[in-house]
């Protein structure tokens, strides 16, 4: 076998946005020999171009750590990994620090740097009183931050390969060695050795239309789901409106709201009020905005669902703005929550040479609803800095190793097969067809166990009759394929997750289990493949992370479910 395409690293990292940038170059200044890879362009890829601001936390302006944290934990329905929480808190302002000698620049008045609010903070919603004060704060940074990061990532050292696709990771002897991926515009593939590997792949969802195209494959989870690394979290979602401010579905209101970093845009804007307009259902009543967190689209879907839509909000002078849906209400990815689970705080995700970092990184940072503004950018700041480091210290320790020939021979080509193949299916065609079964409102946002099990044997048949019989006629389709396999696993992943956890909790409505049911749920559920077959599981939390279970039911959760309203 020839290796003429080899590359050799200390520190191979995965995924070019916020964590793995952080990653590369925490792991380069700890003295090894690092290389950067991503399918697109680092700093511009995945989730990072729409990150607008990041959440700091420093004592010295006032901040409290431990209203921090009981924000967290009301907000996401106590299933957060508080020791993650207190880390990310308390390493966030060194992070920030990092960003400005990086030469991130940052809102200021009077050569201070703004600290903006959480926007919910600023509103009287009905049940205001009912929960914890939200006092994190963020800061937002201007245009031009990303280049900025990029290019400090090359003047580290940083070796950058862009537009390669990482198919598969090399394991021997339990531990993982090396890589294989492709270009996307060349029919030949890269072998990569290295002596750890650091994924930063983001996180990985179904969007509706109108939503970005980011986050979608899960490339990195599947990566190392397939090599024997556990996946938790991904019965949450990420809801987030897509329409514009105009009676039709777009994505124009969507980039405009991150590029102009969802809270602030211009100097002053930190004394702006959110506008939330009443919302109209088709027979006239209103439907309140209710919960201080995510979960006023379950309100808007369940009116739709009940069949009473569409429904129409209040808008700037006096127009009447559609609220798009069912089905419209956000892109499933599980954003700071879903991920490869790890149970140490380096990001170590169990197999011996692989880390994880950012939205790839399963520790329930945020718990079961995104809950706070900036805290996915703060997170993969904290995070991709501590794997790197973690990478760079095992690789320094672990010695040379040696690639197993058979075993890349094996992978080669198996990543080559749709190449090979002379007929089967489109992976377009794939996609569409599991997206037609996912999007839905009645699947993944409403769920209900009749649903997710006929979602799941459509699924489990496009795994195995269709997935195995993709075509692809160039490199450019040799990516959409091995795309369309990860994302298939993810679906999977989210079906079965979903069908475990037998409750509702934040952002996962089970319509036929519409309560929190403590303590069976206070627990993290977890996926392995055991043999070829997805085994799913649940670690319960450490009991001082609970609510305090002699509180009447009401009182740990002020937000009610439609169904037990």
């Amino acid at each position: 076998m020839s290796l003429e395409n080899l590359i050799e690293a200390d520190v191979l990292v995965i995924g070019g946005g916020l964590a793995g940038c952080f990653a590369s170059v925490k792991a380069k200044e700890q003295g090894a020999d690092v290389v950067l890879v991503d399918k697109g362009y680092v700093s511009k890829t995945g989730g990072t171009p729409y990150a607008g601001d990041t959440m700091v936390f420093n004592p010295e302006w006032g901040h409290d750590l431990d209203a921090w944290m009981e924000q967290v934990s009301v907000l996401g329905e106590y299933v957060n990994n508080r020791q993650w929480n207190e880390i990310v808190f308390k390493e966030s302002y060194d992070r920030f620090k990092d960003l400005e000698s990086y030469g991130v620049k940052f809102l200021e008045e009077n050569d201070e740097v703004v600290r903006l609010p959480h926007p919910l903070s600023t509103l009287d919603m009905p049940d205001k009183d009912k929960f914890p004060p939200i006092v994190s704060q963020v800061v937002h940074w201007l245009p031009g931050w990303g280049e900025a990061i990029r290019k400090h990532v090359e003047k580290s050292g940083v070796k950058l390969m862009e537009r390669v696709v990482i198919c598969e990771l090399i394991k021997k002897e339990e531990k993982i060695v090396g890589a294989v991926g492709f270009p996307v515009d060349k029919e030949e593939l890269i072998v990569f050795k290295t002596k750890s590997v650091v994924i930063c792949a983001g996180g990985g969802g179904f969007r509706p239309p109108g939503y970005p195209t980011h986050e979608l494959t899960a490339d990195g989870v599947a990566l190392a789901y397939r090599v024997g690394a556990e996946v938790t979290g991904k019965e949450f979602v990420s809801p987030m409106t897509v329409g514009s401010l105009e009676p039709h579905p777009g994505w124009e209101s969507m980039y405009e709201h991150f590029s102009s970093g969802h809270s602030a845009a211009l100097p002053g804007a930190a004394k702006n009020v959110p506008f939330l307009g009443r919302r109209i259902n088709a027979e006239g009543e209103e439907v309140p905005h209710r919960g201080m967190s995510w979960h006023g689209w379950i309100d808007v879907h369940h009116e739709i669902h009940a069949g009473r839509g569409p429904l129409t909000m209040d808008g700037p002078g006096g127009r009447k703005i559609s609220i798009n849906g069912p089905g419209a209400g956000g892109s499933m990815h599980g954003h700071a929550t879903a991920g490869i689970f790890s149970a140490d705080t380096d990001g170590n995700v169990g197999v011996p040479g692989l880390y994880a970092a950012g939205d790839s990184l399963g520790v329930q940072f945020v718990g079961s609803t995104y809950s706070g503004f900036g805290f996915a950018t703060s997170y993969a700041s904290v995070s991709g800095a501590r794997a790197g480091c973690a990478a760079a210290e095992f690789a320094r320790k672990c010695g040379d190793g040696s690639l197993d020939r058979d075993r890349v021979e094996d992978l080669k080509k198996s990543i080559k097969g749709p190449l090979e193949r002379k007929g089967g299916f489109s992976p377009r065609w794939v996609t569409e067809i599991l997206r037609s079964y996912m999007v839905p409102y009645f699947v993944m946002y409403i769920k209900h166990e009749d649903r997710l099990k006929a979602a799941l044997t459509n699924v489990g048949f496009i795994r195995d009759h269709l997935v195995p019989k993709i075509t692809a006629s160039d490199a450019h389709e040799l990516r959409l394929a091995h795309e369309t396999r990860s994302m298939v696993l993810n679906a999977e992943m989210k079906l079965r997750a979903s069908m475990f956890r037998k409750e509702s909790r934040g952002n996962h409505y089970r319509e036929d289990y519409p309560k929190r049911d403590d303590p069976e749920w206070l627990a993290w559920v977890l996926l392995k493949n055991e043999n070829g077959s997805m085994n799913v599981y649940k670690k319960s939390m450490p009991e001082e992370w609970w609510p305090d279970l002699n509180k009447p039911y009401d009182e740990r959760y002020p937000l009610k479910f439609p169904e037990s309203a």
